[in-house]
């Protein structure tokens, strides 16, 4: 009987850890829905409701999500990840071309409860930290000559470039700035 339990157990982790990677772009999306709907709750609970919220079609410039309220627009990419803290996270360039440009790494657990998160980015209303001299990454595949071309357009941002938060207030902070109590 227990052995019967241990092997169960064994072969559910397989199949999260099969999930994660087969459906990455399903757990991102939900992940970006929760994200957009607790901080969208946070901010009600503050009193905060001149927030917009956009999201992009495709990412092609470098960006998931455009967070604004006041003067202060937030491009923003998401990225997620099962690990603890992020490894090297590829940037697009044209990220750091918007204004106040930035990164969230969010972990996720098997249930996908997120946090913490980890920030790359500048202060409200300044741009997305320099990356242009950082190391340009190879495409995640092969193409057909078996070949992983480089990236151009992106550059690998270090996990020690980013900062650690522990709660969704802290983003909002980074996001916005402080918010009165």
């Amino acid at each position: 009987m227990i052995k019967d339990v241990i092997i169960h157990v064994e072969h559910k982790g397989e199949q999260m850890a099969d999930r994660n990677s087969t459906h990455s772009l399903l757990r991102e999306r939900i992940v970006e829905h929760v994200f957009v709907g607790d901080v969208l709750r946070l901010l009600w609970r503050r009193g905060v409701t001149d927030v917009e919220v956009l999201r992009s079609e495709f990412d092609n410039h470098g960006y998931d999500l455009v967070m604004a309220r006041g003067r202060i627009v937030r491009h923003l990419q998401l990225k997620t990840g099962t690990s603890p803290r992020p490894t090297d996270v590829s940037v697009s360039l044209a990220l750091g071309t918007k204004p106040s440009g930035c990164v969230l790494w969010i972990h996720v657990n098997d249930n996908l409860d997120m946090g913490p998160f980890f920030w790359f980015g500048g202060s409200p209303g300044q741009a997305l930290p320099s990356i242009e001299t950082l190391k340009i990454p190879k495409r995640a595949t092969h193409n057909k000559s078996g070949i992983r071309p480089e990236r151009p357009n992106h550059r690998l941002v270090p996990p020690n470039r980013f900062t650690r938060l522990e709660t969704l207030d802290e983003v909002l902070n980074k996001l916005f700035g402080e918010f009165p109590s």
